[in-house]
């Protein structure tokens, strides 16, 4: 297969993913974001990977965010939300998380590609992204162009940041504002 054609496939099959989103369910996503008085993001592997992307980018937003794991994530409690990536459906550090999260009385948010998987099952909140992950990429189940959760991963990253605007113009933060926050230590 020429190059060439593995990026316009690569690219049709997330134009495919996007037009199979739940636009009410970003729409709810980014009003659970924007209530939140703390986050916490988690996510394991290249799933993760986006998750501190995310994160990134609700700090420029002037948010309190922390990446789970790094040495300054706050304790969360009421009015706090966990936001976990779980695109198979489900991983024991996501559910051991999410169990906490939810003892302490904070809200856990799931993005997916398993709407009935283990983590969504647990979740106050779903974001569903229809892309194919390491759940479903052997056999005549694997459609995708891309390695093994490639397809979610990217649909996470473009999704993410049309989040961001989306959560931009709800908060009324001019894009100066994002700008200042990010770091002078590059």
């Amino acid at each position: 297969m020429d190059v060439t054609d593995l990026y316009q496939g690569a690219l049709a099959e997330l134009s495919a993913v996007f037009a199979r989103v739940d636009d009410a369910s970003v729409d709810a996503a980014v009003d659970t974001i924007a209530r939140a008085k703390r986050i916490a993001c988690y996510g394991v592997g290249r799933e993760g990977l986006q998750i501190k992307g995310l994160a990134m980018r609700l700090f420029h937003l002037g948010r309190s965010v922390a990446v789970v794991g790094d040495m300054t994530t706050p304790p969360l409690g009421p009015g706090d939300l966990l936001i976990v990536s779980a695109g198979p459906g489900d991983f024991s550090t996501v559910a051991g998380l999410m169990g906490v999260a939810t003892e302490a009385g904070a809200e856990t948010l799931v993005v997916t590609a398993q709407a009935d998987g283990g983590a969504a099952r647990r979740a106050d909140h779903v974001l569903v992204i229809p892309a194919q992950t390491m759940a479903d990429d052997t056999g005549s189940a694997a459609t995708s162009v891309l390695p093994m959760g490639s397809l979610f991963e990217g649909a996470q990253y473009v999704l993410f940041e049309v989040m961001i605007l989306k959560l931009r113009a709800k908060l009324g933060i001019d894009p100066a504002l994002m700008r200042a926050n990010h770091t002078n230590l590059e």
